[in-house]
């Protein structure tokens, strides 16, 4: 059986930055290993439209090695994406909720047209936390190697899928983190 519309697919794949550091070596930055695949449902806008391009027709057993430039993955970096929230969004009980509040937290918030996201915190002033809403692989350039685990006909269950906004199964609806950059986009 090949990738196509409506498949259940299972990949386990390592997840590099495109550029080399120092020693030469890309720095990893995500991993779907064997025993904790990345699985989704073809065609269902759960993963990067990028992602799917580079597997479908693939078959259970192939591996596949291929790089996403920023423009078919996240996108840039955009500076304007870091601002500046009032500390008192923050307040639990009349309190600064400093327990979940810190620098380099994930947090979800939601905008002022009750749109759902996830913020990164990166400082925390007298006055305000600064949030920066890029996603974490912005302006990368993603090398994804790996290989298909499995490759079948997806279930009446999977097909109408409950919670996460697109339905992944990939568990990142738990992942405050914002795991699943490999392309759970649905849920970020």
């Amino acid at each position: 059986m090949k990738i196509e519309l409506g498949k259940f697919v299972a990949v386990s794949y390592d997840l590099y930055s495109a550029e080399t550091e120092e020693n030469g070596e890309q720095e990893l930055l995500e991993q779907a290993p064997e025993d904790k695949p990345f699985s989704f449902i073809f065609g269902m806008q759960q993963v990067l439209d990028a992602f799917e391009s580079e597997l479908i027709g693939k078959k259970t057993g192939e591996t596949f090695d291929f790089e996403l430039t920023p423009d078919m993955a996240y996108g840039d970096y955009e500076d304007e994406r870091v601002v500046d929230v009032p500390k008192t969004a923050f307040m639990v009980d009349g309190e600064f909720d400093e327990s979940s509040v810190y620098p380099n937290a994930v947090l979800p918030m939601m905008d002022s047209n009750g749109n759902h996201m996830y913020g990164s915190v990166v400082d925390i002033t007298s006055d305000a936390v600064t949030m920066d809403f890029n996603h974490p692989f912005a302006g990368e350039t993603l090398h994804f190697t790996g290989k298909v685990l499995e490759v079948r006909d997806a279930t009446l269950e999977e097909l109408n899928p409950k919670g996460c906004g697109g339905g992944c199964s990939c568990g990142c609806d738990d992942d405050a983190e914002g795991g699943c950059a490999g392309g759970c986009s649905s849920c970020h």
